[in-house]
């Protein structure tokens, strides 16, 4: 559960994910990815067409590939930036 201890950080939003969210980036206060992300799509709940982006999205957290990895299990760091990254065509 997130406190006000909880690490902080930076959400980017790319591409379609962008426009899904109607904001390029917003902080995280969370422990987990998990988290992170749920307090995202709390936040936009407004907006239906996040949920799917967010579904389909590669995730980074500080560069790193989340892959298949539980979203709970991935620790954030203080500072850290996750990047939501939807699929795209084109170079």
């Amino acid at each position: 559960m997130e406190t006000a201890t909880a690490p902080t950080g930076i959400i980017r939003y790319w591409a379609a994910a962008k426009g899904a969210a109607g904001t390029a980036e917003e902080p995280y206060r969370a422990s987990t990815l998990a988290q992170a992300l749920a307090q995202a799509r709390a936040r936009h709940a407004d907006r239906p067409r996040f949920a799917q982006v967010l579904a389909i999205s590669s995730i980074l957290v500080n560069g790193d590939q989340v892959g298949g990895r539980d979203h709970a299990a991935v620790a954030l760091p203080d500072g850290g930036t996750v990047e939501v990254l939807p699929p795209f065509a084109g170079g």
